[in-house]
């Protein structure tokens, strides 16, 4: 019986695969990192007259929502196209924004960067 279960475990050594285990998680790159930071200089410049723009703090505009609360309302990565093609809204305080193809990447890296998981209002 010891000889039949050295037998079977030396079969299945045998057949186990050779690769090697996948490497550990590598941490974000510094690409994503530089991509957060110039979204955040995007919308400091562009939008924090209206909008909190960063995880903390009033909107300085009342009724202009937030930044980091942007993905209770829509998954934050669906703005892309809106971005992309000019964002208008109904109304007049709001300019319209369209902004390149890096710029929006660099804007949906920061805002998912900021997201709150307090789920209040």
């Amino acid at each position: 019986m010891r000889r039949l279960a050295g037998l079977a475990l030396l079969f299945l050594t045998a057949c186990a695969p050779l690769t090697p285990p996948p490497p550990p998680q590598a941490a974000p790159s510094a690409a994503v990192g530089d991509a957060v930071l110039r979204g955040r200089a995007l919308v400091e410049a562009r939008c924090s007259t209206c909008h909190a723009v960063g995880a903390t703090g009033d909107s300085p505009l009342s009724a202009a929502p937030p930044f980091r609360t942007l993905s209770r309302r829509y998954p934050v990565a669906d703005l892309q196209e809106a971005f992309a093609e000019g964002i208008s809204t109904g109304h007049p305080q709001m300019p319209q924004i369209q902004l390149e193809a890096d710029q929006v990447r660099d804007l949906i890296a920061y805002l998912e960067s900021i997201q709150s998981v307090d789920q209040r209002p």
